[in-house]
């Protein structure tokens, strides 16, 4: 075993990681075969980390253990040298089961030989280039050019996005979509008034006019047509098909009896006809990017139909509830735009639940049981045997839970139904013997979530209570208790759930990251919850944007976080000052200036819209630019500085050429010596470049994905578990010369 986990601890796998790789049988004897080739074609014991990482994963995703041997050459040789081509190549093998493989197409299918690497990305982007992107892009933009100027902005960029995909299926995506924004913003310019605009409904046909489409009595909760709508045009009921204040009874499932309508009358007396939602958390965690989508429906909901909103703290868990929870919760809340009409919690209630919990009993719908933890675990498992016991003995032994008489889990209140997903008997009120954040030691009996949350909507009057998918197997029981109890029963309507790829916002997963040193705290900037995405700078407003470009859907949805920052984005183009920053320096000695040179150049704070104003930066004989925009020998494409290629500086109104390159004792260049001209009296240079002059200093941070692969919460892509899967480079920190 010794010399397997050695073998494994090759390809940068811990010990701990190693180990629990070899108890995988199957993974393990591909693994320990895959290593001993690659030893064998490098003549070494030493495997790269990045070929090493390829090759675990190759491993542990591929299906057919016989292609093991050329899918290990080709990362050994670094041919294949990303996740990305790795993921091709697997594609590949699935839809080509024939032997020989096809060596030819499957290099070409995989992108062998194809590379786009950072340090292109980075030259292409940081002076608008001429890369391979660049190329590309431009190429498209050319052929629908007419069409773009014709339509602007409401032509379909999907289309060009597509067609660039299609044509450089190795770049990431989210450069593409950078640099098709910014060559479509460079054509049409900023967008004016008129392409703000709504464009304008067609007119109905007459037809339809005269032979309308019947009222629907019944209203069915599904997805409504949503796309290019705000998120308070999405939430004002249209596509939704959501029932008026009142008329719960008009929707699909929702259950009448004798006293329905009475209640409902008395319901709407209270609220006047008023929307009324809420947004209960459980305050045992910080909020992340899935409880976004929760506050945008439940409060945008409210706010789009002129109802109100409350935040209900779900408390009934003192084992895990802490101040700080209560205080971020609220705190994230009022961050994304919200007021809550009210802040309320379970807690309020456990007087009242307590007397219905009571009222349950005494009509025959609950009982108190002696099963332990394990045995009510899991569907349909045999009844308890004391479901039948007499309502007195239960009223009596309910009593003695409430004072103490027992010890946790020794017994348990359930009532009496079978939930949709076949679980019987759900437990309603449990003993534990911790103190409560709010009501201190007078309770050492809590409800649960089945039981405390309907009526907790029922005694806020609460119109449309709104929750994520995995709910829906409650809704039964929800309207059942209602029921049960003779009192206002709301309409319980689900949606689906957001989540984000490269991330884990499991709550229980987060602790693990925290407690295991994994992360600093829940607001790690590499985290998705709401305190680390805001002290990651982004703004609140991208986020609802996110939510609203998400939609309000039934289905479950899952993004990738360049889709968010995609949003960031747009918010900081509108309101976010620019300035010009260098992160890697290259000092430049302007010799046709004087040497006490200076003037003051005017820059706008946001060059797409310059009319919002400016500030001024200093222009001396000496600049700094980045590295990255000079090279000493100039190649196919290259468009910025060279010693026989001028480059214009952004804003500045020079060109400067280079005379002199200055190298360091090792040959590295560390200083170039230039003359600068009026870019009046040269001829247009292919391109400007940003630059500073007296910088200041400041630290900057970019961050890595916390993770390796897309879904680490899944065993298909990482066996070994999720806290196997974090990225080693955490993050990186410069020094920064910044204007």
């Amino acid at each position: 075993m010794a010399d397997v986990v050695s073998l494994f601890m090759l390809i940068g796998l811990s010990e701990q990681k190693a180990k629990e790789t070899q108890k995988n049988e199957t993974l393990s004897s591909n693994l320990k075969k895959a290593i001993e080739q690659a030893v064998g074609l490098l003549g070494s014991g030493s495997i790269d980390k990045t070929a090493g990482t390829l090759l675990y994963s190759m491993v542990s995703r591929l299906k057919d253990p016989n292609r093991l041997s050329v899918l290990t050459e080709y990362i050994i040789r670094q041919n294949i040298t990303t996740d990305l081509q790795l993921a091709a190549a697997l594609d590949f093998m699935k839809s080509h089961p024939q032997d020989p493989v096809d060596r030819k197409a499957f290099e070409t299918f995989c992108g062998v030989g194809v590379v786009v690497t950072p340090e292109q990305i980075e030259d292409a982007l940081s002076a608008s280039s001429m890369s391979l992107i660049l190329l590309q892009v431009e190429s498209i933009i050319r052929k629908y050019k007419g069409q773009l100027i014709v339509e602007r902005y409401r032509f379909n960029m999907g289309l060009l996005m597509g067609e660039a995909r299609a044509a450089l299926k190795w770049a990431d995506g989210k450069i593409l979509k950078n640099e098709v924004d910014m060559q479509v913003l460079h054509l049409l310019g900023p967008k004016t008034e008129a392409d703000l605009e709504k464009k304008p409904k067609a007119a109905k046909p007459k037809a339809v006019e005269k032979d309308p489409k019947p009222k629907q009595d019944s209203v069915v909760n599904g997805d409504g047509n949503t796309e290019g709508k705000s998120l308070m045009e999405q939430l004002r009921g249209e596509a939704l098909k959501f029932h008026k204040p009142g008329e719960n009874y008009k929707t699909e499932g929702y259950i009448v009896t004798p006293n329905t309508m009475t209640l409902l009358k008395k319901h709407l007396e209270t609220t006047r006809g008023q929307v009324r939602t809420r947004f209960p958390p459980e305050p045992n965690g910080i909020l992340h990017i899935g409880h976004a989508k929760a506050i945008n429906f439940n409060f945008g909901y409210a706010k789009a139909n002129n109802g109100i909103c409350f935040l209900r703290y779900d408390d009934t868990n003192p084992e895990k509830e802490e101040e700080k929870y209560f205080t971020a919760i609220k705190d994230m809340v009022e961050w994304l735009g919200y007021q809550p009409y009210d802040i309320t919690h379970a807690s309020d209630n456990f007087q009242r639940l307590y007397d219905l919990a009571v009222d349950l009993i005494r009509r025959g719908h609950a009982y108190v049981c002696h099963q332990r933890g394990e045995e009510l675990k899991g569907h349909n498992v045999p009844p308890s045997p004391w479901r039948d016991r007499p309502v007195d003995e239960s009223l009596i032994l309910f009593e003695r839970m409430k004072k103490g008489m027992f010890a946790e889990g020794e017994v348990t209140l359930r009532m009496k139904l079978v939930m949709e997903d076949g679980k019987m008997d759900p437990v309603a009120y449990r003993i534990k013997y911790t103190p409560h954040h709010r009501t201190g030691d007078t309770w050492c009996i809590y409800p649960t979530y089945d039981y405390t949350h309907c009526l907790c909507d029922s005694i806020e009057d609460i119109t449309h209570s709104l929750c994520t998918k995995e709910f829906q197997a409650r809704r039964s029981s929800y309207f059942w208790l209602c029921n049960a109890l003779d009192v206002y029963c709301p309409v319980q309507w689900e949606y689906g759930r957001l989540n984000l790829t490269y991330t884990v916002v499991s709550k229980r997963k987060i602790i693990k990251l925290v407690e295991t040193g994994v992360v600093r705290d829940w607001d790690d900037p590499r985290l998705f919850t709401l305190t680390a995405l805001r002290r990651r700078g982004f703004p609140p407003q991208a986020i609802n944007n996110f939510c609203a470009r998400v939609g309000v859907t039934v289905s479950q949805t899952t993004m990738e976080p360049h889709l968010l920052e995609s949003c960031v984005r747009d918010v900081l183009n509108d309101t976010a000052p620019r300035v010009m920053a260098v992160l890697e320096p290259l000092k430049v000695t302007i010799t046709n200036l004087p040497v006490n040179a200076k003037r003051e150049i005017q820059v706008p704070d946001f060059p797409a819209s310059e009319s919002k104003g400016s500030h001024v930066v200093p222009f001396s004989k000496t600049l700094f630019i980045e590295q990255n925009d000079f090279r000493e020998v100039m190649e196919k494409g290259y468009k910025r500085l060279t010693p026989d290629q001028p480059v214009g500086l952004r804003h500045a109104g020079y060109v400067i050429s280079v005379q002199r390159v200055i190298k360091d004792g090792s040959g590295k260049v560390s200083e170039l010596e230039v003359t600068c001209a009026s870019s009046d009296s040269v001829d247009k240079p292919k391109a400007f470049i940003h630059w500073v002059s007296e910088p200041l200093q400041c630290e900057v941070r970019l961050y890595e994905r916390l993770f390796l692969h897309k879904n680490p919460e899944d065993p298909a892509e990482v066996p070994a578990g999720f806290l196997s899967d974090i990225n080693p480079v955490r993050q990186y920190t410069r020094t920064l010369k910044i204007l």
